[in-house]
């Protein structure tokens, strides 16, 4: 089995900074692409920023220059550093990533968080 378990959501004004992390645990051989994406209420949930192994990391439109993604794969970790955060971002936060579990096995699957919500006060 392989969880993701988000942290560091919350409520915060308009301006100010968050640190989104996610752990991925349990039977992992390697971790590929990593991404953040969020959900706001009544809406579809939407890419935040993905960040492959080793490469550079691509950002929404909406959050460049405000969010940076990064990981620490001896963490097994993703994080999202949010910036100058405006009440458009509130929502909840989900962390997946692209998981093989198996040195035996080729098979790469998607796994997802249970979420954390971020709320942006005006």
């Amino acid at each position: 089995q392989v969880q993701l378990v988000e942290s560091g959501g919350g409520l915060v004004q308009a301006g100010g900074s968050l640190r989104l992390s996610c752990a991925a645990s349990g039977s992992i051989f390697r971790i590929n692409a990593m991404g953040w994406y969020r959900q706001a209420p009544g809406k579809q949930r939407e890419l935040v920023a993905t960040i492959p192994t080793g490469g550079s990391p691509t950002y929404a439109d909406s959050m460049k220059g405000r969010f940076t993604i990064s990981r620490d794969d001896s963490k097994n970790s993703v994080y999202l550093q949010m910036n100058s955060l405006e009440p458009e971002d509130t929502g909840d936060y989900f962390c997946n990533a692209n998981i093989r579990r198996s040195i035996y096995d080729n098979l790469s699957l998607t796994y997802w968080g249970q979420g954390t919500q971020v709320t942006v006060s005006s």
